[in-house]
């Protein structure tokens, strides 16, 4: 009888374990995923004096984006916004006020819709699309992306909020395929999320091909389905740590809210929530 109820205690517990490693995933998991995909960006491993973090905001732009950017601005925070192009007809002034606020755009493709399911060409027929409504936005503020102009390069410079922080780096990955060797160029500030999150070794050439990295994250409440903001802030304060990505979404309601409890404690215990590039800027300078 004794390990009837021993077994009756402990099996919910394995039964949940999977959701919850899912839900939370541990430190261990997310260093596993950034060894096995090297080329996925997953979060940044700083030392804990670094109290630095990426929020990045998939879904944008939407009828809730000027409330995010207030409570960004409040809070003293930066972002890259992960934009869906399907979304920005009619709210292109909402996708400029973006890159003039000092944030950041990167490509989340044309619709939500799960990407690897997308064949190549479709897919960069997307991707594309994508870029030239990113291009347009940092064009119309009188900035420089740091893909460059269209069918050119990336630019010595970028301006964000006005001031000039850095100077675009182009990384060069070197691959051998079918008995060749394929140069592919990277460059920094060019980040691709695709839909639903999940990736293939097919979808990752093609994202490198297009000069593109891959950006996923280590925070997620998985708030585009968990509607409570003060769960979702408690979900993002208990998995802090210097270097992470966040990951939280546009068009809901529920997340400017998140947004206003989560930033002034971040910034109580000493956090500082930047875009993906100043993420990687801090990390080498």
């Amino acid at each position: 009888m004794a390990t009837l109820i021993l077994l009756l205690l402990i099996l919910p517990s394995i039964l949940l374990l999977p959701f919850y490693t899912i839900y939370k995933p541990p430190s261990s998991l997310i260093r596993y995923f950034s060894q096995r995909w090297t080329d996925v960006l997953w979060r940044l491993w700083l030392p804990p004096h670094r109290k630095i973090v990426a929020l990045t905001i998939d879904d944008a732009p939407s009828d809730h984006t000027r409330e995010i950017l207030a409570a960004l601005k409040a809070g003293g925070a930066h972002a890259t916004f992960f934009v869906i192009g399907g979304q920005v007809r009619g709210r292109e002034e909402i996708l400029r006020e973006i890159v003039r606020q000092g944030h950041e755009l990167g490509n989340h493709g044309m619709h939500d819709e799960m990407a690897r399911e997308l064949a190549d060409e479709e897919l960069e027929r997307q991707m594309k699309e994508v870029e030239r409504l990113i291009r347009e936005a940092y064009e119309a503020e009188g900035r420089v992306w740091p893909g460059g102009s269209a069918g050119h390069g990336a630019e010595e410079g970028r301006t964000t909020g006005g001031t000039d922080t850095t100077t675009t780096t182009q990384i060069r990955d070197t691959r051998t395929r079918e008995g060749g060797t394929v140069e592919e160029q990277v460059i920094e500030g060019k980040y691709y999320r695709p839909g639903s999150g999940f990736f293939s070794e097919r979808m990752l050439s093609l994202v490198r091909k297009l000069g593109y990295r891959l950006v996923l994250g280590s925070i997620y409440p998985h708030d585009a389905q968990i509607g409570y903001a003060w769960l979702n802030a408690r979900h993002i304060l208990s998995m802090l740590s210097p270097g992470g990505i966040i990951i939280c979404h546009d068009r809901r309601s529920w997340t400017p809210p998140m947004l206003r409890k989560v930033l002034p404690e971040m910034q109580r215990r000493g956090y500082k929530a930047v875009t993906v590039s100043q993420l990687l800027e801090e990390a080498t300078g």
